[in-house]
């Protein structure tokens, strides 16, 4: 493997060129035309033009990367994350190309995309289930009535969905049709799958997931847990390794069944199986995501291990390069997700010109970015600047450094989450570990964040401040002058 084009933009596209590099291998960026300024086009060795903006006439035109990877003798395509990294029909034309996907089989995927057959999956290996149907929703009545043998609050959701999309709670059987119709509508527009299943609410759960690693020779590993339970409109802005909460008991049950997960469809790359944990610490299979997750630097920085070059090893149909045995956790690692969004305005995203975008760093500090200061902030894609990672001794070092690492971390320009996140990380809910994914509608409201000033008072206040500084100048000059002693006429004398 001499060459391999990245089919992402963006900070994960630096972050899987930067693993290629060190292992001798070229890359092939691909970028629409709102990106040709992008870091990622300017590291990669070569780099080619896919578009217009729009992603769906760009980085999601899998003809089109499979083109530029013939006529430029690419031997292999990572996707990254988002995009096309988990869609079935791609990977399958990559390998009718002749080329390498660098991630898990066209059937695992589909497998694993379906959350009622990845359910299945899990019942077949006695994996513990969330309550619910085994089957789409079909019939109306018969839902209803299932619904209320498991009991209200449930939750509809969607079969191909995914981020909160297609998911709704439903709290009595009078809301159930209408829910019903919103999630089905939802679906369709999202996913272009209108199936929808239930499952019982678990209503203070705390999300837990379990990266796996698995080769082509049969060995399956789990890389420990990863606590994402921090989240806005049901997608994550915080990220810990490890949990606080997992006993050892629990952390090696809890991979185990991840392992048996990704056995279970002959798995192959680096997967993510998903639980949702309970209140008394019953944990419940969720889904398995058949990628690299956005979150997965925590676990490189407790484990010690490149997971990207694990994916390029066993692309290359290598084995693992290590055991379960051999791993081990060292410390405990934090991430935030530095999203271009309004925390004071329900998190909408903000789009402008990063003026002024300096970042921290330290040791124990990474920044995995795809910004540079001066950059605007395009319309069309996720808004998310960068990835802000500590790694420390303990939990509370790893608190401390993340503090003082949002503090140093310098942006103008655009309103980002990194007020919400210092909010967090001085809470006492998630300093003690007693936090679940119910935290932003229990502990945070608008008027709670230390607002910085917007750039405009910045400069007011600047103004004013030299103003006063220059004014009491004069003021101490009066009053000094006033008590000056006379001054002797052979001291005139001498220096006039």
């Amino acid at each position: 493997m001499k060459k391999i084009l990245v089919a992402n933009r963006g900070e994960i596209a630096l972050r899987v060129m930067r693993s290629a590099r060190e292992m001798g291998i070229s890359t092939v960026a691909v970028f629409s035309e709102a990106d040709r300024n992008s870091p990622h086009v300017k590291y990669a060795d070569e780099a080619v033009c896919i578009g217009p903006a729009a992603s769906s006439q760009s980085y999601l035109r899998g003809e089109k990367i499979i083109a530029v990877c013939k006529e430029l003798n690419v031997d292999a395509i990572h996707p990254g994350y988002g995009f096309l990294s988990e869609n079935a029909a791609f990977a399958t034309m990559v390998k009718d190309a002749g080329l390498t996907f660098i991630g898990p089989s066209a059937e695992a995927m589909e497998m694993m995309g379906s959350k009622l057959a990845a359910k299945a999956a899990a019942k077949a290996h006695n994996i513990p289930l969330v309550p619910g149907t085994a089957e789409p929703i079909t019939d109306r009545e018969d839902a209803l009535k299932i619904a209320a043998e498991i009991g209200f609050p449930i939750l509809i959701k969607a079969s191909a969905g995914g981020g909160g999309k297609g998911m709704r709670i439903v709290s009595s059987a009078d809301e159930f049709n209408e829910q019903l119709d919103l999630a089905v509508s939802e679906a369709v527009s999202a996913f272009g799958d209108g199936s929808v299943f239930i499952e019982r609410y678990v209503g203070s759960p705390r999300h837990i997931e379990i990266q796996v690693m698995a080769d082509n020779h049969g060995n399956c590993v789990s890389l420990f847990e990863r606590e994402c339970s921090i989240q806005r409109r049901h997608q994550k802005v915080v990220e810990e390794a490890p949990s606080s909460v997992l006993t050892p008991e629990l952390r090696k049950e809890m991979g185990e069944c991840a392992v048996r997960i990704a056995m279970a469809c002959n798995y192959s790359g680096a997967g993510t199986v998903e639980f949702l944990l309970d209140e008394n610490l019953n944990f419940y299979f969720l889904e398995m995501n058949t990628r690299l997750q956005v979150e997965h630097p925590v676990t490189e920085l407790i484990t010690g291990r490149d997971l990207v070059k694990e994916q390029i090893r066993i692309a290359r149909n290598e084995k693992l390069s290590f055991t379960q045995e051999e791993l081990t956790i060292t410390g405990h690692a934090l991430e935030i997700r530095v999203y271009a969004e309004d925390p004071a305005n329900n998190f909408l995203p903000d789009i402008g010109n990063l003026h002024v975008y300096r970042l921290p760093s330290g040791n124990g500090v990474r920044v995995d970015g795809g910004f540079e200061e001066g950059m605007d902030i395009p319309i069309y894609y996720d808004p998310m600047l960068s990835k802000l990672i500590v790694h420390a001794e303990n939990r509370r070092a790893a608190i401390d450094k993340m503090i003082r690492a949002i503090d140093d971390y310098k942006i103008a320009g655009v309103e980002t989450t990194l007020s919400f996140c210092r909010y967090v990380m001085k809470h006492e809910a998630f300093t003690s570990g007693n936090f679940d994914t119910n935290f932003v509608k229990l502990y945070f409201t608008p008027e709670k964040l230390e607002r910085p000033l917007s750039q405009d008072e910045a400069e007011v206040a600047a103004l004013f401040a030299a103003w006063a500084i220059d004014k009491d100048k004069k003021t101490l000059n009066i009053q000094s002058a006033a008590v000056q002693p006379v001054k002797s006429k052979w001291r005139e004398r001498k220096f006039n």
